[in-house]
């Protein structure tokens, strides 16, 4: 375990949960708004240099992101030891960001208190409760019989406890159902009363449809409640859109719920990426929907999703990053997937605060983007 303080510039489909800090507790991800929510308009972009490094860690693969008692919170997606946080301090001032320092790193050690093997787990997702904890999730590995998990750990990054997954959210040996690789446990949410949160896969079960394709497909994600005694709660079903654009046949692309956050009761907003390789332009489509859980089935009874009477959740798009490409760093929209509230603007609004994984350039230049929203 490491916790660093020195500065530099630039969940779910559970049954029982093994702690005695309940899940009401949470607070997190700035909170929720207190209010509906009409529009969505850009404010400002922020690039932390790639190269970034921070007491011997790369900072990068930022696949989550929290605000919480003045201090933000992103958990980096590198499944090589450290598993790691970092703390930062985000400043905004009336004209977007003025700077993003990050002050902290630490890491998150397993179940016996001791560093993750490398390639052990994925993680993608983080939240923070009042009590001085960190609630954070791993997508697994599917292709290794790795289970994904939801866990929960001091701010000291100590492990604390576990909450067990219902077995039809556990890696299968039998194909025809389970989660598939790398299409888990993406989002976490707290829910807007405070009572419980939210989790979201980012691809459909096996037996709940197909993946996305360029054609319009049945391809519904479960997003499941946990309330605050634990328990499992109920689930709906979101529909995915299709992949926005394929580069070409050989193209690998995917696109799923990368984060969710619950504004008002049984509303959310979800953010949903779409990808293609082979595209100059990053080949990532990103959207915010507005999301109307209030009328759809309660599905958490239901083993498979194909060919069953349900009703889904509404969605409306609220805020597509296509209308604000040409205004990114090099016409780039980065691969996406953190999103918060974060403090209000200088005009009373709230702000939405968004960040992309950049997958540590690996596949190719990519960028450590925060984006700055405005709520209206």
């Amino acid at each position: 375990m490491k916790n660093f303080t020195l500065e530099i510039l630039g969940l779910v489909m559970f049954t029982t949960i093994v702690s005695c800090e309940h899940i009401d507790d949470f607070i997190g991800q700035g909170g929720a708004a207190n209010n509906s929510i009409t529009n969505i308009e850009f404010v400002d972009e922020y690039v932390l240099p790639d190269e970034s490094m921070y007491t011997g860690t790369s900072v990068g693969g930022l696949s989550g992101i929290d605000y919480a008692d003045g201090k933000w919170y992103m958990i980096s997606d590198d499944p090589n030891a450290p598993i790691r946080f970092y703390t930062a301090d985000i400043q905004l001032n009336k004209n977007g960001f003025e700077n993003v320092t990050i002050n902290g790193v630490t890491e998150l050690l397993n179940g016996s208190n001791l560093p993750f093997a490398d390639g052990e787990i994925d993680p993608e997702a983080i939240r923070v409760t009042p009590g001085g904890s960190v609630l954070w999730s791993s997508e697994g590995n599917v292709k290794e019989g790795v289970d994904p998990f939801v866990r929960i750990a001091s701010l000291d990054g100590t492990y604390k406890s576990s909450i067990a997954l219902d077995e039809k959210f556990k890696v299968s040996e039998d194909e025809n159902q389970g989660p598939r690789h790398n299409g888990v446990i993406e989002g976490l949410s707290v829910s807007y009363d405070k009572n419980g949160y939210w989790a979201s896969m980012e691809l459909p079960l096996v037996q709940d449809g197909p993946e996305p394709v360029v054609e319009n497909t049945d391809s519904p994600v479960r997003i499941a409640y946990m309330n605050s005694s634990g328990a499992f709660g109920k689930e709906f079903a979101y529909e995915l859109d299709p992949i926005a654009r394929k580069f070409d046949e050989t193209a690998f692309t995917v696109n799923g719920i990368v984060e969710i956050l619950e504004y008002e009761t049984n509303k959310f907003l979800v953010l949903e990426r779409s990808f293609s390789t082979g595209f100059t332009d990053g080949g990532n489509n990103v959207k915010i929907y507005d999301v109307d859980a209030s009328k759809a089935t309660d599905v958490s009874d239901m083993y498979s999703l194909r060919e069953a009477d349900y009703i889904k959740a509404t969605k409306e798009l609220l805020f597509d990053f296509e209308s604000v490409r040409s205004q990114l760093t090099d016409g780039v929209v980065d691969n996406i997937e953190g999103i918060t509230f974060g403090p209000e603007l200088e005009n009373g609004n709230r702000s939405l605060v968004l960040v992309a994984d950049n997958n540590f350039s690996a596949f190719g230049p990519q960028l450590n983007q925060f984006i700055l929203l405005e709520v209206k």
